[in-house]
């Protein structure tokens, strides 16, 4: 099992030889992690685990729940399963580390 993923390999995956912009990069348990480098617009649709970014370049706003944040490298964003998402407004050099967790329809709250 991998322990390391360089950012730099990592980026040399995105666009896909089929265009997409995203790919999977590590595997564990409930844990995804993709390398993600939109361009021009973010077609995301909500998607069925909890969902964590991590901006590693671009600036742009990202809209969740019905809100909208300013975000730049560095800043870490949450989506929870099922919430309508995407960025928006975002520069052409915008990537990010995108990692699901959890179990299909998030994780429940704590009682």
């Amino acid at each position: 099992m991998k322990h390391r993923v360089a950012l730099s390999e990592a980026l040399k995956l995105v666009p896909t030889a089929q265009g997409k912009r995203f790919a999977e990069v590590y595997r564990h348990q409930s844990l995804q992690v993709e390398i993600y480098a939109p361009r021009g617009i973010d077609p995301q649709n909500p998607h069925t685990r909890d969902e964590v970014y991590i901006v590693i370049s671009g600036t742009g706003r990202f809209f969740c729940d019905g809100e909208r944040e300013a975000f730049g490298p560095g800043d870490f964003l949450f989506a929870p399963a099922g919430a309508v998402h995407r960025f928006e407004a975002f520069t052409d050099d915008l990537a990010v580390w995108v990692l699901f967790y959890g179990p299909e329809g998030g994780e429940k709250p704590a009682r």
